[in-house]
């Protein structure tokens, strides 16, 4: 039996404890997630130099699975566009089940592999592509599916799963299975195995973001200026890099565009908007890259 489908012997009598009690026990048991995870470092490094290589190339990159690790997997993809300013048109977030699934249960639908089939090829999965395979158990049907499907199209894969030596680890490029035990609520996977899938997750897609020169220092310098908080940011991200005030900023993020990293290169460079986003085109992103070509003129 899989460890995240055992018993956890350590809660056995939670249903005893007062609500402070419970809130300790909860937390003691996930001080075993960030545990887990730092043992698979090496992987998860792996994997993110596998999905910026995927983004580098302009190919497509598909989280999917069923249930939970389906919503966490569209999760994390949507909000790498307005984040990073991210290709919108390379990402897929998939739950089996499709929309519906996001706000309801639909827990039959994973018995089914060729649903996963179905929904990659309504995405056009081609040659090259990168697929990230989540589901706590590593052999939920569906998700298997889905991988196997991704190495016959020759797509690269990814797995995310909470058990060591599973089906799906066993046939992912990068495997990435964090032991991190029964859960507090025996099967109640949206907890532990959850928390591990939304942290590694965010790894990799910030990783190989930072690896695609999406950030600069740790600012997220591609960021979009959807609401008020976050052009406040972004000004705020000029100060704070160039230590000008907020007039001076202010200034700069207008003439920038509204593109943070375009603001720093022209004011480091002295070079209009025009010239800024032609050397950030050519240094694929990457600020410092930009300011060195300028600067060697």
């Amino acid at each position: 039996m899989r460890t995240t489908e055992t018993n956890n012997t350590h809660t056995k009598s939670i249903d005893e404890l007062s609500g402070r009690e419970i809130a300790k026990l909860i937390n003691k048991e996930d001080e075993r997630v960030f545990k887990a995870i730092g043992e698979k470092c090496d992987s998860i490094g792996d994997g993110i130099e596998l999905y910026a290589e995927t983004y580098r190339s302009g190919h497509k990159i598909v989280s999917i699975g069923a249930g939970s690790s389906g919503r966490y997997g569209v999760l994390d993809s949507v909000e790498l566009v307005p984040t990073y300013n991210a290709n919108k048109s390379q990402l897929y977030g998939i739950i089996c089940g499709g929309d519906k699934a996001m706000f309801g249960s639909i827990e039959g639908a994973e018995d089914h592999p060729e649903y996963a089939v179905e929904d990659l090829k309504k995405i056009g999965l081609e040659k090259d592509d990168l697929v990230i395979g989540i589901a706590a158990s590593g052999d939920t049907p569906y998700t298997l599916g889905a991988l196997k499907y991704a190495k016959e199209v020759g797509a690269k894969t990814i797995c995310i799963c909470c058990n060591e030596n599973s089906a799906m680890s066993k046939i992912a490029d990068v495997s990435i299975d964090p032991e991190v035990g029964p859960e507090v609520i025996n099967g109640s996977t949206r907890m532990k195995s959850g928390t591990t899938a939304k942290m590694v997750l965010n790894m990799l897609s910030t990783g190989a973001m930072i690896r695609c020169g999406r950030v600069y220092e740790n600012y997220m310098v591609y960021v979009q200026p959807r609401n008020i908080k976050l052009v406040n940011r972004m000004k705020h991200m000029i100060m704070d890099i160039l230590d000008v005030d907020e007039e001076k900023a202010t200034e700069i993020y207008e003439a920038s565009g509204h593109v943070v990293a375009v603001g720093l290169v022209m004011y480091w460079c002295n070079v209009t908007r025009e010239e800024a986003i032609d050397a950030l085109d050519k240094c694929g992103g990457f600020v410092r890259k930009a300011v060195a070509k300028l600067n060697s003129k």
